[in-house]
């Protein structure tokens, strides 16, 4: 398990990164990671990833109640919550507006990953594309669990991109993964077509990806071994 202080800093990074990457806008997007307590070290609400300091985070349990700090909790902290809750092995969770990415999920388009090998490999044959649910209802959180068993990105109709993992590091390039798969994705669909690769080639991948320790069989073989 990170050190607490050592996960300060990296919220304290990858929210600043986020922002940078033009991945975030005004107040948009939050980050928490897993204490080795059981509660959770997370950004605040109301304010710009840019201005994230150790001091301005906040620790909550596992039903989202600020335990420490003085900011208020976001309103996706129940995503977070859901995703730790079905995950154990996830110790950090990242939402964003990744724009391009955003963009296909607003227009319920998925972003593929068999486009390029490596991206199968990373994220599995597909990006689930998460069907819209009115926030801080049942429905909200409840659509996430089926996809969560084998994906760590998931693309959320109308409201961006969540990443899970084993750190904040995994999380933020995984975000910065789809959005440079949607960029790929559009400027081949302006040419002609965007077109995948084989799907003996891709069976193969995702066989790489499952002896990697990716994705739920491959999670399974790593507790074997």
């Amino acid at each position: 398990m990170i050190p607490r202080r050592v996960l300060e800093d990296q919220l304290v990074l990858y929210s600043q990164r986020l922002h940078q990457a033009g991945f975030v806008a005004n107040h948009d997007g939050n980050l928490s990671a897993r204490l080795a307590d059981g509660r959770f070290l997370a950004t605040p609400t109301a304010i710009s990833k840019a201005n994230v300091t150790r001091e301005r985070l906040i620790v909550v349990d596992s039903e989202g109640r600020v335990v420490s700090g003085t900011g208020k909790p976001f309103t996706e902290l129940a995503l977070h919550l859901a995703t730790y809750r079905v995950r154990a092995d996830v110790m950090a969770v990242i939402h964003a507006h990744p724009p391009v990415a955003t963009g296909f999920a607003v227009a319920g388009v998925a972003v593929r990953t068999a486009m390029i090998a490596e991206a199968v490999v990373s994220l599995g044959a597909v990006v689930p594309l998460v069907m819209y649910a009115r926030p801080k209802t049942p429905e909200w959180t409840a659509a996430l669990a089926p996809h969560l068993e084998d994906a760590d990105l998931l693309l959320l109709e109308h409201h961006g991109a969540l990443t899970c993992g084993p750190d904040l590091e995994t999380c933020y390039l995984r975000m910065e993964l789809v959005e440079h798969l949607a960029k790929i994705q559009l400027a081949a669909t302006q040419v002609a077509a965007a077109r995948d690769i084989p799907a003996a080639d891709v069976q193969k991948l995702l066989e790489a990806r499952t002896a990697a320790g990716l994705g739920k069989a491959g999670r399974q073989l790593s507790t074997k071994r």
